[in-house]
């Protein structure tokens, strides 16, 4: 069994969660792992990599991610978001004109402070662990890439609604705060639902209580994206029939057997008799695999 599992994550569950649900109910033994964390108390689209999927990881693109999330005007909390303790603001609100005012200043490449409360690693320990142990460590700006923020909609408790399209590392609880400070009455973040990342979609996703079924069911293969899907952005050449066998051992592929040229040091998505074969890079004058993932017929 081998392909990405879209799922889309309750809150309450952590990504390891999701995981380890799906891991533990398989039939054989096949790996599970997610691309992608999201908050615990986040939902939306979490791809799983089941079996020979898991050795793709590097090749996924996750440069774009679209995120609706709800803007809190008025306190900043010492995690971010609406689950943290109160740590400034005196709970002043802002108009939408304000607030679409001061967003171009987070649009293009920007930086941000990681917050404490993360999955980030510090001399091996999690900057939420040390957070919660009363410990505080500087934490370097990091560069990410925010494509546009639009406001959706506006609740009348004073809270909006953003669509924010952003690249792999964005903390979206770290905008909100970053753009209270803009605004100057302080902000957190509220409900986050990640809808796309990469080539996966809301509308690809489906639910724990769907997954489970298909489980119980043996139907679990029916859902799963095929392994080459994600990886269109990576381009593909041919192997001649006749190598199968060097295919399936793993072998080196001189050019005589394969059906195209490539770049190199470049990845390729090499394909036998239709059936997608593995990821492929040129060394030198032959080609090897970074991952042979040619399925039995």
């Amino acid at each position: 069994m081998n392909g990405f599992l879209c799922v889309l994550k309750p809150p309450g569950m952590t990504s390891s969660d999701v995981v380890v649900r799906v891991r533990r109910r398989l039939p054989g033994k096949e790996k599970v792992g997610h691309a992608g964390t999201l908050d615990p108390e986040a939902a939306g689209v979490l791809p799983l990599m089941i079996g020979k999927a898991a050795r793709l990881f590097d090749h996924l693109v996750e440069k774009e991610k679209i995120y609706v999330a709800q803007l809190i005007p008025g306190y900043a909390t010492d995690t971010q978001d609406a689950h943290g303790q109160i740590i400034a603001g005196t709970g002043e609100k802002c108009t939408r004109k304000q607030l679409e005012a001061v967003l171009p200043r987070f649009i293009g490449e920007i930086a941000q402070i990681p917050p404490m409360y993360s999955a980030l690693k510090r001399d091996g320990q999690k900057l939420c662990d040390l957070a919660r142990q009363g410990v505080s460590v500087d934490v370097e700006p990091r560069p990410t890439q925010v494509y546009d923020i639009a406001v959706t909609d506006e609740a009348a408790d004073g809270s909006f609604v953003l669509r924010i399209r952003c690249g792999r590392g964005t903390y979206i609880r770290t905008l909100c705060h970053d753009i209270g400070q803009a605004l100057g009455c302080c902000a957190h973040m509220g409900m986050l639902l990640r809808t796309q990342t990469g080539m996966f979609t809301l509308g690809d996703a489906h639910t724990i209580e769907e997954i489970d079924a298909a489980l119980e069911a043996g139907t679990l293969p029916e859902l799963l994206v095929p392994m080459d899907k994600p990886l269109g952005h990576i381009k593909a050449i041919a192997v001649k029939p006749e190598a199968e066998r060097f295919v399936r051992n793993g072998n080196a592929l001189t050019r005589r057997e394969l059906m195209g040229s490539a770049e190199q040091g470049e990845p390729v998505r090499l394909y036998i008799n239709g059936k997608f074969a593995g990821i492929g890079r040129v060394q030198g004058s032959v080609m090897k695999f970074d991952a042979m993932l040619l399925e039995d017929a």
